[in-house]
């Protein structure tokens, strides 16, 4: 088995999926707790990342953001939404620049983090915390190209590259069928966590994932 993070062939059987948006807060927090049960455990961990667009129905023509589209979340939705936020922070100990972002889009980094996996899958764990560290540490933009060309360049990834990448229609195309095919699965929301048949969704804490992939598969919710 391939190890996501670095490539390399793993004797684990333990593993687990991610589906999640660079956009969204919880996803940041979800990785951070992930990372947590990861260093607790003594075995490998295979982790396989699946993107999801929660700016498809937002987006316009153009590529901006529509903020007046009835998405059904009103203001207290979002005070609600950044209370869990401060609360988890508080919890995993992650610091963090901003609590929402919902001015940004995440597409143009979703495409190029798949490029990345398909073809520098050695290299594309540095690259997916980049660019999670690049929003919700430094507040970049990270749907702009020339902030995702200086991220792969950080780590000796072909700038180039992922600029062909960001435009390149058939991998979008190609991304716009990896969120169809994860709302067909019933993936609604991020994060999700899934394993062995078992589901977790939300920023669930360490040991809830741990329950998930060794124990029960009680994930829980949250």
């Amino acid at each position: 088995m391939v190890d996501a993070d670095t490539g390399s062939t793993t004797e684990t059987t333990d593993r687990i999926e991610i589906y999640a948006d660079y956009v969204c807060p919880f996803c940041y927090l979800g990785t951070r707790s992930l990372e947590q049960y990861r260093e607790g455990r003594d075995e490998p961990l295979t982790v396989e990342w699946h993107p999801f667009d929660l700016r498809h129905g937002k987006r316009n023509p153009d590529g901006s953001i529509d903020q007046e589209v009835d998405d059904g979340k009103d203001d207290q939705y979002y005070e609600q939404a950044r209370q869990n936020v401060r609360r988890l922070q508080e919890e995993y100990g992650v610091e963090m620049a901003h609590e929402m972002a919902s001015d940004v889009d995440s597409f143009n980094a979703q495409v190029a983090s798949w490029y990345v996996k398909q073809e520098y899958p050695e290299q594309w764990a540095a690259f997916d915390e980049a660019i999670y560290t690049a929003l919700w540490q430094d507040e970049r933009d990270i749907g702009d190209v020339d902030v995702l060309a200086d991220l792969a360049d950080d780590i000796d990834l072909p700038t180039d590259e992922i600029r062909d990448a960001v435009a390149d229609e058939g991998i979008q195309t190609e991304l716009e069928d990896l969120f169809t095919e994860a709302q067909q699965k019933g993936v609604t929301g991020v994060p999700t966590f899934l394993s062995d048949g078992h589901v977790a969704r939300g920023a669930v804490p360490p040991e809830h994932l741990e329950r998930l992939v060794e124990g029960d598969g009680s994930g829980g919710r949250r």
